[in-house]
């Protein structure tokens, strides 16, 4: 099994994702070691000595004032991460659980909080066995990091509370350890601050919605030209020249795949004899490249801030390089949050087009010739007048979970945390709104396919009949009368979801930007 190595300097995002995803191994290197022995040290000197060390030798948050007497640091150290364990609502899912506790581990294996090398290992030990703590929806405000899902994850390495094991069952945790034979941590000074102080939830969303989005945005290019084609629109509009003028990195690659997928095609400005002359196509169709590629920038954006919050060690108080323990605010999710809400906004407003589009198919007045919602013996049929509803829905929801979450803020801790960012529910909203997009790029997909192949007599593009191929070799039917259509819709929606579109067009066009 492909096993990814942890070293003081951070990690990567597909490190990240094999780990959440693909259950990587974790393992730590002897720089790592080193530097989580070092910092040890800074600490364990600073817990000898009388003077209060915030982290150390005190309470926390508002209680921070309190200097803690040697004899109850263990207990100190136990009850935060008890007292903090406050999550409620339904249960977040096993990626995102271990995204978090591995990101968690990264900034631990930085050498910068003063946790020992031992509680690391055991971090990664729980990773490899397949425990999973049971971490709930509810109870992170995205500042001095997520702070009840992190605990939850800590609860796990004493032994405490509710995990699911690798065969799924929920369990207790020290149940699931002792089967797997792994010691629960005794936490010393410190190391319950440490465990639950980072943004390493709303980081690990984001990393996984980047890599979802970017197969996304490469399906959304594919289906508006399938619906470009199923409209007889033109393809001129996508020309590198045109574009050159307005040089938006993600525009350019948006107009450049549509423009692949339709290479060869019969149907592009094919327009209707008895129709009047179309001198362009409608916004959804003609701006679909400046839409998508703006989507593609903010992408980039996010990557670039996912990127540096990889590199970095959040946690308060940090141990640095020189032996000070310092107090510092890198722990609030700002800049994070803002890119989970970014996203959400052009995800909005990518679904938002892509259901333009659709609807423009259903209606034989703006369809150029195709039957009344694609239907078969339209009046007896429906055709996909309702899949349209339900991609409307889908939109209408979308443009709700695009409200920022990061623009609220709500005081907590008898105001001593008196700004917060919101970073973890901007991650779940955006986790719902990236379900929808896929649903959303399905319902287009569906309807362009069976546009195109409506168009008797014309040829589409060897693309598109790939695209076309694969989508029925997945047992996603073709134009008929009505049928049980929620089947179909699903079996499209996986089809996306795991890149089979992107994939089975990428060996004609060549891989897409």
């Amino acid at each position: 099994m492909h096993s990814v190595v942890l070293g003081p300097s951070g990690t990567t995002a597909q490190d990240v994702i094999d780990v959440a995803r693909h259950d990587a191994r974790v393992e730590l290197s002897a720089e790592a070691v080193e530097a989580l022995a070092a910092s040890r040290a800074v600490v364990d000197a600073l817990a000898a000595k009388p003077e209060p060390v915030y982290g150390v030798s005190t309470g926390f948050g508002a209680l921070a004032t309190r200097h803690i007497s040697h004899e109850l640091r263990a207990q100190l150290q136990r009850n935060i991460v008890r007292s903090h364990a406050a999550g409620m609502g339904p249960r977040v899912e096993r990626e995102v659980v271990r995204a978090l506790m591995f990101l968690r581990l990264k900034t631990v294996a930085s050498g910068h909080t003063g946790v020992r090398p031992e509680v690391a290992r055991t971090m990664a030990d729980v990773l490899n066995a397949g425990i999973t703590p049971v971490v709930h929806e509810y109870g992170s405000l995205g500042c001095s990091g997520d702070l009840a899902p992190l605990s939850h994850c800590a609860l796990t390495l004493m032994g405490e509370g509710d995990a699911e094991g690798p065969d799924g069952t929920v369990r207790p945790a020290g149940e699931l350890l002792a089967a797997a034979g792994i010691q629960p941590v005794e936490l010393r000074e410190k190391e319950g601050l440490a465990l639950l102080n980072g943004t390493d939830g709303m980081l690990g969303m984001l990393i996984m919605a980047l890599a979802d989005l970017d197969t996304l945005y490469k399906s959304a290019d594919i289906t508006a030209a399938l619906s470009l084609e199923a409209l007889l629109g033109t393809e001129k509009v996508l020309e590198p020249e045109l574009h050159a003028i307005r040089p938006h990195p993600g525009q350019g690659a948006s107009a450049a795949n549509m423009l692949a997928v339709l290479k060869g095609s019969g149907l592009t400005g094919h327009f209707q004899a008895d129709e009047a002359p179309r001198v362009q196509d409608a916004y959804s169709v003609r701006c679909a490249p400046q839409v998508a590629g703006a989507g593609r920038d903010t992408l980039a954006h996010a990557r670039l801030v996912a990127e540096r919050e990889l590199a970095s060690a959040v946690d308060n108080p940090v141990v640095l390089q020189d032996g000070q323990v310092r107090s510092n605010g890198n722990f609030h999710g700002a800049p994070v949050a803002y890119v989970l809400d970014f996203l959400a906004i052009a995800a909005a407003d990518l679904g938002s087009i892509a259901e333009r589009r659709t609807d423009r198919l259903l209606d034989k007045n703006r369809s150029h010739g195709l039957p009344p919602f694609l239907a078969d013996d339209a009046g007896v049929d429906s055709g996909l007048m309702i899949a349209q509803y339900t991609q409307a829905a889908l939109v209408s929801e979308m443009k709700r979970l695009a409200v920022p979450a990061s623009a609220d803020s709500i005081p907590s801790s008898a105001m001593q945390e008196d700004h917060v960012s919101m970073g973890w529910s901007a991650a779940r909203k955006l986790r719902t709104a990236i379900g929808n997009l896929n649903r959303i790029i399905a319902v287009e997909l569906y309807a362009a396919t069976r546009g195109i192949e409506l168009r008797h007599g014309l040829t589409p593009a060897p693309a598109s009949r790939a695209a076309i191929d694969a989508l029925r070799a997945a047992g996603v039917q073709g134009p008929g009368p009505d049928r049980f259509l929620a089947p179909d819709l699903e079996a499209a929606d996986v089809f996306v979801r795991e890149g089979k579109l992107v994939a089975a067009v990428e060996p004609v066009t060549g891989p897409l930007a």
